[in-house]
């Protein structure tokens, strides 16, 4: 940038786009000083390079403001994860089907866990059964981004939301952090709540 250029002679394009043409760095140097801006190699790669007259102070500030909103506007996903048992009593499955309505609600995916033991293991289609209700019941909010798949002594099926749920949910996590404040960055790394979806002492036995 100004006297940090190297090259004799560069490209120049003028502060809205214009072409300005081949001119030596010292013209460039000139005219940038005449308009009080400053002159900025954009591609240096080039022969000869490419400068641009711009005023580097409001170019990094708008910059900045520009990644700062892509922020905010990325969604972090988030993997929730809820267990059942194949023999689970009804009232526990609608409690832990309220959580997954909740997680949906949010945003963020489940991982349905369906945990066979003993003898339950040589009945398989009873959790099938069991997470195919559970994608019905829930088919307003979310669908089956993995089908259910046997995995060892569990079984597991991966809910996602609805493009719909997610915008909701950002508008509301954006209305709660209100103007000028920013939601905690996370990226968008999938994370296991188990803890927070399987309370301490309910099991689904």
């Amino acid at each position: 940038m100004n006297e940090q250029i190297r090259a004799r002679e560069v490209r120049l394009v003028g502060p809205e786009g214009e072409q300005v043409g081949i001119v030596p760095l010292e013209r460039a140097l000139q005219l940038a000083a005449d308009v009080d801006l400053d002159l900025v190699e954009v591609a240096p790669m080039a022969r000869p390079p490419v400068c641009k007259l711009m005023d580097f102070g409001k170019f990094k500030y708008e910059s900045a403001l520009k990644a700062r909103e892509a922020r905010r506007n990325q969604q972090q996903t988030v993997i929730k994860e809820m267990k059942l048992r194949p023999k689970i009593d009804p009232h526990d499955y609608e409690t832990k089907k309220g959580h997954v309505v909740r997680f949906l609600k949010a945003g963020d995916k489940v991982k349905v866990t369906i945990m066979f033991r003993g003898r339950e293991q040589s009945r398989p289609e009873l959790g099938y059964r069991l997470l195919r209700r559970l994608e019905s019941e829930i088919t307003d909010l979310g669908y089956v981004e993995a089908a259910p798949k046997q995995d060892g002594r569990n079984m597991i099926m991966v809910l996602a939301p609805h493009r719909a749920t997610k915008a909701a949910a950002a508008a509301a996590t954006a209305a709660r952090v209100g103007p000028g404040r920013e939601p905690r960055e996370g990226g968008t790394d999938e994370v296991s709540s188990a803890a927070e979806a399987e309370p301490a002492g309910n099991t689904g036995e």
